[in-house]
């Protein structure tokens, strides 16, 4: 019998993946460019499996049966192009070709489009879980060609994680999709991080909770409403001891890394004009961690004046809990009124509900409100934005006081809260019916004859005002972001 699918890549996400298609019943055949990785698997965590190592892209496509699945889990960019051009001459029409990396959803658009013109099919599928959702049970948003979906959709829900009774897996969508899909998630995951590095060092330098303490806080958190894997893995960092017996999350070094998806997402946003406030100053949080040797010098230039907190601890925790939660619903709110966007403007056609459940297991922004938002988009497919939605709502008006409390925390201690006040910032703006824009118009116009609107005029009809008296009556085009 020959393998069900095939895969390429076997660093430690595409060995998990293949020994969890392995547990399932899927007779799977790999491949590594140093084939002498594939012998190591096979010897060692494949040992005894029906996994089936070859040693030549030739041979490992004579192993699979028709239509042949092949899913690359390499390094996104060229590499993953290298291997379908090598795979081109092998491969059948109908044969499928899944890039399983964080690729970017532009290149998966043009994959999916020059593939399918030689009668190949491709998808660009998003896996969320890390190395430990990989070997059991991953997030997995696969989209690209709707015709290659039947023929793995058996493959890859089988191995999903599953809530419910229903994998987190189905189809989002054509071209790239899946993997745009993914890439917001990334982002969000940006941003769930940084608001809990966030709450972390005002909890910590701000109230002064040593880690055992910080470890009893988050336990308490992760059994309410801020449920979540991020807040259970943080649990156990805190209570994580070195082999001093001190805690080791006090002797990393404080500057972060980044593969580029964070990114990739508040570029994105920029593109399609939606504010995503609360992810690009994750990012940018990123970014300034990495300088540490100026942010040293920085801080003797310009020391802090170092206030204490002298109120009340507990509610002050409380407090930092609604914050990090509201924050939390703002952050999911942006990424999905992006999604939105793309979804107009890309043609993806994409099913907000059904995202929201395939991230409810498996991935690592895994929350409990993901049913709310899976609630919200069933009452109202086309909501504009979750925040008006009666959950959010809700939500939002019983966290108000507390996240305001914490953000003022902040600045009185002079302890940095971005993603805090960014996402404060978005959601006293949004609910605006009123904001200083028109005098922003008003000076574009001034300076530069760029027009205005009136509110005593339809939408959609432009003015200009000859505020010097030297400028006579000849207006710039505009634009609409």
């Amino acid at each position: 019998m020959k393998a069900q699918i095939g895969l390429i890549g076997l660093a430690v996400m595409g060995q998990n993946l293949v020994l969890n298609m392995n547990d399932h019943g899927f007779k799977v055949a790999v491949f590594n460019r140093t084939t002498s990785v594939v012998d190591k698997f096979l010897n060692d965590a494949a040992k005894g499996t029906n996994v089936v190592g070859t040693h030549s892209l030739e041979e490992f496509v004579e192993s699979l049966q028709t239509p042949r699945i092949v899913m690359l889990m390499v390094k996104a960019g060229e590499v993953v192009d290298q291997y379908i051009d090598k795979l081109i001459p092998l491969l059948s029409k109908g044969d499928i070709i899944v890039d399983g990396g964080n690729s970017l959803y532009t290149d998966t658009n043009r994959r999916t489009a020059s593939l399918s013109e030689i009668g190949l099919n491709f998808i660009g599928t998003g896996v969320s879980g890390g190395e430990e959702g990989a070997r059991n049970d991953p997030s997995i948003m696969p989209g690209g060609n709707p015709a290659a979906w039947e023929t793995v959709k058996p493959i890859f829900q089988a191995i999903s994680a599953q809530v419910d009774g229903e994998p987190c897996c189905n189809w989002v969508g054509d071209k790239g999709a899946g993997h745009y899909v993914k890439m917001v998630h990334n982002g969000i995951e940006y941003g769930d991080m940084q608001l809990i590095c966030e709450a972390y060092q005002l909890l910590s330098e701000g109230l002064g909770l040593n880690a055992d303490e910080l470890h009893a806080v988050f336990t308490e958190w992760n059994q309410g409403e801020l449920g979540s894997y991020l807040i259970e893995i943080t649990k156990e960092i805190f209570a994580h001891k070195d082999s001093d017996g001190l805690p080791l999350v006090e002797k990393i070094l404080d500057t972060a890394g980044q593969k580029g998806t964070g990114k990739w997402t508040a570029i994105n946003s920029l593109d399609l004009g939606v504010p995503l406030t609360l992810i690009g100053e994750a990012v940018f949080a990123r970014c300034l961690s990495a300088q540490k040797e100026e942010r040293v010098r920085a801080a003797e230039r310009l020391p802090k004046e170092h206030a204490v907190f002298s109120g009340d601890k507990a509610a002050m925790i409380n407090a930092i809990g609604d914050a990090l939660y509201a924050a939390k619903l703002i952050s999911y709110a942006q990424g999905f009124r992006l999604m939105r966007e793309a979804s107009k403007e890309y043609n993806f056609e994409l099913n907000y509900g059904d995202i929201a459940l395939m991230w409810r297991g498996g991935c690592i922004i895994r929350s409990q409100f993901l049913n709310n938002i899976k609630q919200a988009y069933n009452k109202t497919p086309d909501l504009e934005n979750l925040l008006l939605d009666d959950f959010f709502v809700n939500a939002m008006k019983k966290a108000n006081a507390g996240w305001r409390k914490a953000v003022v925390l902040g600045i009185e201690l002079e302890i940095a809260t971005p993603t805090f006040s960014s996402a404060l910032a978005y959601f006293d703006g949004y609910r605006s019916a009123k904001l200083p824009a028109n005098l922003l118009q008003a000076q574009r116009d001034y300076f530069g004859a760029h027009t205005y609107e009136r509110i005593d005029a339809e939408r959609g009809k432009f003015f200009h005002t000859d505020w010097t008296g030297q400028g006579g009556n000849v207006s710039a085009t505009t634009y609409t972001v």
